[in-house]
């Protein structure tokens, strides 16, 4: 078997597990979809009216459309927040010690886990967007646009759950873990998720037009509702790979940290 082969069998089977645990322990699944659901609920039913006011014709429709992207980012943070405790929960359990020991590609054991929160955030992301139109969400996406707005979704989600892993890695209790990927959800709160940029204060605005979740959503709002996205495409995927670079490389070094050698 060579190494590429052995390296895909080694993920498949951690991805299995990682499967089958979700659907043993669907809670974290199921609060990985009330979050952002009721956040939906929450932006559109009770402050959606005064917060389109302020938007100035920035998007077509109503807020739905323009809260939306904002909400399938936290979706992603949400899924991401979730597979970090799972991470955490395998360490308390000694699990990731075993796997360690074992004649196995040592990355499988975190990328079965991303593969797995990747189809947890594409399922949830999904359910989100049916529950927006019961809402009256009303895209105007070409087929393109769709299948663009899902791959930066997909590495959105992928980014994020590598950093979360490491988070998970890192923190010594499940409640550490949680609160180290709780930034990944109050981080929309200060980006173009709920109202436009240039209605911030001039201190705010500068930090929220550059962090990452902003080029994220204008891009996704752009997809989602047939606008030109102009450059902010390109930032937003420079900033999910770098954000899974650096997630992945953290990551691999904290899980090979007081390991022994593979066999």
């Amino acid at each position: 078997m060579t190494s590429p082969s052995l390296a895909l069998a080694d993920t498949s089977t951690m991805l299995r597990r990682d499967l089958r645990h979700a659907v043993r322990f669907p809670m974290l699944t199921i609060s990985g979809l009330l979050m952002p659901v009721l956040f939906l609920l929450l932006f559109d039913g009770v402050f959606g009216h005064t917060l389109r006011a302020g938007l100035a014709g920035a998007v077509s429709g109503g807020y739905i459309n323009y809260v939306l992207p904002g909400i399938l980012v936290m979706t992603a943070a949400s899924v991401a927040e979730a597979t970090g405790l799972g991470v955490n929960a395998d360490m308390g359990e000694g699990i990731i010690g075993r796997f360690r020991t074992m004649a196995i590609w040592r990355p499988s054991v975190l990328t079965g886990q991303v593969a797995g929160s990747a189809i947890r955030t594409i399922i949830t992301g999904a359910a989100v967007c049916l529950f927006a139109l019961v809402l009256g969400f009303s895209p105007h996406a070409t087929a393109l646009g769709w299948l663009g707005a899902l791959g930066l979704f997909v590495l959105l989600g992928v980014a994020l759950s590598w950093l979360t892993v490491a988070f998970g890695l890192l923190a010594k209790t499940p409640s550490g873990a949680n609160s180290l990927s709780l930034i990944l959800v109050v981080l929309p709160f200060l980006s173009s998720a709920f109202v436009p940029t240039s209605t911030m204060p001039a201190g705010v605005r500068a930090f929220a037009e550059y962090q990452p979740f902003t080029s994220v959503i204008d891009t996704l709002r752009g997809l989602l509702t047939g606008n030109p996205i102009g450059h902010q495409g390109w930032v937003a995927i420079a900033w999910c790979v770098g954000i899974s670079l650096v997630g992945f490389s953290w990551s691999l070094r904290l899980y090979n940290r007081d390991a022994p050698e593979a066999v």
